[in-house]
């Protein structure tokens, strides 16, 4: 699927309606901006309820930190 829009003077741009559709936004909905080389990735910022169970098993301890990088 190949959609364009325009950025307007206000900066704003309408997501065209088949990608809305077909990723099931909806209005309200939160995004995030991503800055990806010359380009930008747009994801939706996922709800609480997505994000339950996500670490189920983890370990809570010997897990690498920003300590470990140089």
């Amino acid at each position: 699927m190949t959609a364009t829009a325009t950025l307007s003077e206000k900066f704003q741009i309408s997501i065209p309606k088949a990608v809305r559709e077909h990723q099931r936004w909806r209005p309200g909905q939160e995004f995030v901006f991503i800055p990806k080389g010359h380009g930008v990735l747009v994801m939706p910022v996922p709800e609480q309820k997505e994000l339950t169970g996500l670490a189920k098993g983890a370990k809570k301890t010997g897990y690498r930190d920003r300590r470990d990088r140089f």
